[in-house]
């Protein structure tokens, strides 16, 4: 593609998709028809401020053009660019970052199958090959083999997206052949989705603090939220007051759930601290590890309860405008997150003035496009601003340059959930679940070689053992995979491991965002490892050597011993064991220095290839 502005000219329908977004153009420089009549339209255009203002519409252009064709033409994207004063070169590489978009002509449905962890252990590569057959160059549909569609507790997943105005999606989960080719050629015909409740084995459980709501709850009700039991902690966050509510969380010991473990109510008063103004709140909803689907669930079964989490949040760090990133394939999540912030817009609880408080915040949704390093936070401030979304180098700090350059405070789906209950009981009633390190409740997205995968919550303390035998484990237990592919392996003589921060690093392991994958003897382990190789392959942004040429050669060497074992297989595990130092000790990112983590603890714990 030539990446200046050219002759190539939009169509009227990649037109009529940008002005969708960005309203009518103003002046030819931005691709109205020339008018000789006026003067000024021939002689300046607009730019500066004004246009970098703009920068962070890139995206949702992007998704734009993308949602009514089904791929970005150099003419589609020319406009664009016109529209929002981005040189082509710049949107060309974002376009090319996200695996979502195509800058090359594709059919108008785009059938993904996922390939990843738990999809592999459940047939994914006898659905692909089927659907594959059936499913030719003639059909109308492109197949392609996906990343972890975050739908692991239905596994094996597939995902038709059907591009036009407006675009359809349609997800067919457990998948067969027939299902999703149904789903893929006529998504009309698709079978219907599950109810959110299905996803929690626990429902109706009455000491649920965070999944208590899902399946007894109409997600798309409001008065129904508010019945049982929404926006007390607002209004008792309004009571405390900003400072209050900060001091209630740090007492609460609520640390961050996306696997980091930071300190929220730190994180939260340094960000409030800040003299720079004005602040912003993000809410990371782009979990993209394999076997990772929490925070879908609590989206899709009680979205309001993370709007009221959002705006708490934003009340104690003094921001007025939030930002809720959000995952591209997860389709039905964003239905109902628009949905609740319309409702909590309507009805005073987010906008000019909320509850009556002389409070002012409100929430945008912006969409991922397929790029699991945007769950990095500073990858998905740089994809928001309509940037790639490659980390940016620590110091200075979110809280200090987030969002814009301004001070920000970012925290995943169910960190921000957390704080609902922690208002309505109080921090110390709070801080007696779990253990003195880990406080609180914890969710775990269990699948793999288990018959009740789905979300389960426990306190802090339990035992990977008391977790996989709620799920009920099967019979010929080989391996559990802890906190996805960036976590490690344990044994399944290991089982008592305290589903703890400080108890799975005591373990030698991890506890991650929550991902616990049991595998079973008919899962082949060499052949998962190289999915995982494969994954971060994939995903590695490319920005630090370390990274990009780390991944590279660690899966070229899993190729190579895939089938091998003890001698013929040591000089690349000893490869292996040095290119996986490299990549911990210099890569930018948690990517790099975690992709070798699950592939050490496999030979280590496990004796892959012994």
């Amino acid at each position: 593609m030539d990446l200046h502005f050219g002759d190539s000219k939009p169509t009227d329908e990649e037109r009529a998709a940008v002005d969708a977004l960005l309203g009518p153009p103003e002046s030819s420089w931005e691709g109205a028809a020339r008018d000789e009549m006026r003067t000024d339209d021939l002689r300046w255009a607009r730019g500066g401020r004004a246009a970098r203002d703009r920068r962070d519409l890139l995206l949702p252009g992007l998704h734009a053009i993308n949602d009514r064709i089904g791929w970005i033409s150099e003419g589609a994207l020319d406009y664009l660019c016109r529209r929002l004063t981005v040189p082509p070169a710049e949107a060309y590489g974002v376009a090319t970052f996200y695996a979502m978009f195509s800058v090359r002509p594709r059919p108008a449905t785009v059938l993904h199958l996922c390939t990843d962890l738990a999809c592999a252990a459940a047939g994914a590569e006898e659905l692909c090959a089927g659907v594959e057959a059936r499913l030719g160059p003639g059909s109308g549909v492109r197949v392609e083999r996906s990343p972890c569609l975050g739908l692991c507790e239905r596994a094996p997943a597939a995902l038709a997206i059907r591009a036009g105005d407006p675009v359809r999606t349609a997800v067919a989960a457990p998948a067969t052949v027939d299902t999703a080719v149904r789903t893929a050629t006529a998504p009309g015909s698709a079978p219907e989705e599950p109810p959110a409740v299905l996803a929690v084995p626990q429902a109706g459980d009455p000491s649920l603090l965070l999944l208590g709501r899902v399946g007894a709850v109409d997600p798309a009700s409001l008065d129904d939220y508010r019945a049982h039991g929404g926006y007390g902690a607002l209004r008792r966050a309004f009571e405390l007051g900003p400072a209050g509510v900060i001091r209630e969380v740090t007492d609460s010991g609520l640390v961050g759930r996306g696997g980091a473990a930071f300190p929220t109510g730190r994180k939260w008063q340094a960000t409030a601290s800040q003299p720079d103004h004005p602040h912003y709140l993000v809410c990371n909803a782009d979990e993209s590890e394999p076997g990772t689907f929490k925070d879908r669930v609590i989206m899709e079964g009680d979205p309001y309860a993370l709007v009221e989490a959002m705006t708490i949040a934003a009340y104690a760090v003094g921001a007025h405008q939030g930002y809720l990133y959000l995952r591209g394939e997860y389709p039905r999540a964003i239905h109902r997150m628009e949905h609740a912030i319309g409702q909590a817009r309507a009805r005073g609880l987010l906008g000019e003035d909320v509850l009556g408080q002389g409070f002012a915040f409100d929430i945008e949704i912006r969409r991922g496009a397929g790029a699991y390093i945007c769950g990095e936070e500073t990858a998905l401030f740089n994809s928001i601003e309509g940037y790639r979304g490659e980390p940016r180098s620590k110091p200075p700090f979110p809280v200090e340059k987030g969002l814009f350059g301004r001070p920000t405070a970012e925290n995943n789906v169910e960190t921000l959930v957390n704080v609902v209950p922690i208002l309505t009981m109080g921090a110390a009633a709070y801080a007696a679940i779990g253990t003195p390190k880990s406080t609180g409740p914890k969710l775990y997205c269990v699948s793999g070689s288990v018959d009740r995968p789905g979300v389960y919550e426990l306190p802090f303390g339990a035992t990977l053992g008391e977790l996989l035998t709620l799920a009920g484990v099967r019979d010929g237990l080989r391996a559990v995979l802890l906190g996805g592919a960036a976590g490690g392996f344990v044994r399944a003589d290991e089982l008592d491991v305290p589903l703890t921060f400080e108890g799975t690093r005591e373990a030698g392991t991890t506890l991650g965002s929550g991902v616990v994958m049991a595998f079973d003897g008919t899962v082949p382990l060499p052949r998962l490892l190289l999915r995982i190789a494969e994954f971060f392959r994939d995903e590695s942004c490319g920005q630090c050597v370390p990274c990009r040429v780390g991944t590279v050669r660690q899966q070229e060497a899993l190729h190579r011993i895939a089938d091998r074992t003890g001698a013929a297989a040591a000089d690349d595990i000893a490869l292996l064991r040095e290119v996986g130092r490299a990549m911990r000790d210099a890569s930018i990112c948690g990517l790099g220095q975690t992709a070798w983590n699950a592939v050490e603890s496999a030979i280590d714990r496990l004796g892959a290839y012994e």
